[in-house]
Order: structure tokens, then C-alpha cells, then sequence
């Protein structure tokens, strides 16, 4: 995978299916809770979601979609909570990992895994190991991630690669080492549940992303909801720091 230039250094381009979608999936515990369930069962009806979600990025031929699964601050959360969310990564990894595979799909894997335990470490790695020739969509979930700990370590691995340019760094020094240099920056952020930020996702990558919230809790998000955020991205005007006289210029 290459590297990529960041929006602040080149101007993308822009298609009507954003090449690359990253997604906040919020709300699965409160749908649950609006059905008087356990908050486990929107975990487990989240799952689905997201496997339909893959299926329609497929379909729309968009090259990268990022899936924030669990954030390094989702460790507050009740203990039980979080042991069953670990469980269901692990048991969702065993059963779908063919299937993304069987359908050329490739699978990364991106945040700090030193908090998981071994087993789930071992199935991470065999998973990504084996959709890693796979030449279609490029499917990231953040796991233990958090935007800040992404910079943080890309700027220890740049310090250690480059220490004789201490003072002197650029930002093409630095974004080799973050968590998704393999990836262009989002076109579109989604965040579902009807909360209206960014949550420490992403934070140096979202810094020209168009950026789409929804009152829809992640269990309900279906293909209708997915192409109004379609829609509302094909509405915007994607200057990147130009004006709007300068788009409607012809190109040489």
C-alpha cells in the first residue's frame, strides 16, 4: 500500500462515492434500551449493521471504509460491557473473516493492542494475515484507538526513524508513521446516534473530511439512511481552502 499525500499539502480529487468512508457507529445500546433489551443485543444487532454496510460500500465501489469499533476511552465502560464487547470482536472476527476474504475484501486493523489479551492479539494477526493480498475494499476497525495516541505514536516512531531532523520536521515526515498512511484521507464522516463530534477518531486524517451526523442509532442505519449521507456528500462544495470561482474555472 502507498502513501498519500494529506489534503493540506495537495488537493484530492473529488468523484460523486467518496473513495474512502469513516464511520462512528453510536447508539447501539440505546436502541436496545427503546426496546427494553440488554444493551448487548444492540451490540449483537450492530454487528449486522455493519455487515450490510460493507456489503453497499461494495456495490458503490468505494476503496476504503474505517470503522471506529472501540475507542481508547470505551474502557470506562461497565467491566461486563466490555468483556462482551471483546468477546463479540473476537467471535465476529472468527465468522466473517472468511467471508470478507471470499470476497476479495482486506481487512486492517488499526490502535493499540496491547490491552487485548493473547488470544484476540492471535486472531487480529490471522486475520489480517489472511485478506492481506486482497485487492478490493480496504476495510479498517479502530480498536483501543484514539486520535490523540495515533499522533503521539506517529511522532515517537518519526523521532526515532529521523533524529537528526529534530526542530526541523514537516508533515511529510510524520504522516508515514500514523495508523493509516496506507489510506487517503475520509471523504465522508458519518456519525450515527445523533451526537455531533469527532470523539477523538481520527483527528489529524478528519481535518478535511466532510462531515455527516445522524439521529439514527447505528442498529437502524440500512441502506435508505446510508444514501442520504450519500446524497448530503454529493451536495457539498469541496473547496479545500479554494473559492467557489476558482471550481467553477475550466481546467487546462
Amino acid at each position: 500500500m502507498g502513501l498519500f499525500n494529506s489534503a493540506t499539502q495537495r488537493v484530492p480529487e473529488v468523484a460523486a462515492i467518496p473513495k474512502h468512508i469513516a464511520v462512528i457507529m453510536d447508539g447501539n445500546g440505546r436502541w436496545a434500551r427503546k426496546r427494553l433489551l440488554p444493551r448487548i443485543a444492540g451490540h449483537k444487532r450492530g454487528v449486522e449493521t455493519v455487515r450490510d454496510l460493507v456489503k453497499q460500500c461494495v456495490q458503490l465501489k468505494v476503496e476504503y471504509l474505517t470503522l471506529f469499533a472501540f475507542s481508547s476511552e470505551n474502557w470506562r465502560r461497565p467491566t461486563e460491557e466490555v468483556s462482551f464487547l471483546m468477546g463479540l470482536f473476537m467471535s465476529a472476527l472468527k465468522r466473517e473473516v472468511v467471508k470478507l476474504h471470499q470476497n476479495n475484501i482486506k481487512l486492517v486493523m488499526i490502535g493499540d493492542r496491547s490491552r487485548f489479551d493473547a488470544a484476540l492479539i492471535t486472531q487480529i494477526n490471522e486475520s489480517e494475515k489472511l485478506t492481506a493480498n486482497n485487492t478490493g475494499l480496504i476495510l479498517t476497525i479502530a480498536a483501543n484507538y484514539g486520535g490523540r495516541w495515533d499522533v503521539l505514536q506517529a511522532v515517537n516512531k518519526m523521532q526515532q526513524a529521523a533524529p537528526q531532523l529534530t526542530g526541523h520536521y514537516q508533515e511529510e515526515h510524520l504522516t508515514p508513521h500514523l495508523s493509516m498512511s496506507y489510506a487517503p484521507e475520509p471523504d465522508l464522516f458519518i456519525r450515527t446516534g445523533g451526537e455531533k463530534r469527532i470523539s477523538n477518531f481520527l483527528l489529524w486524517q478528519l481535518a478535511y473530511s466532510e462531515l455527516y451526523f445522524t439521529d439514527t442509532l447505528w442498529p437502524d442505519f440500512n441502506e435508505v439512511a446510508f444514501n442520504l449521507a450519500i446524497q448530503s456528500y454529493q451536495q457539498r462544495e469541496r473547496r479545500f481552502g479554494r473559492t467557489s470561482e476558482q471550481l467553477s474555472e475550466p481546467k487546462n
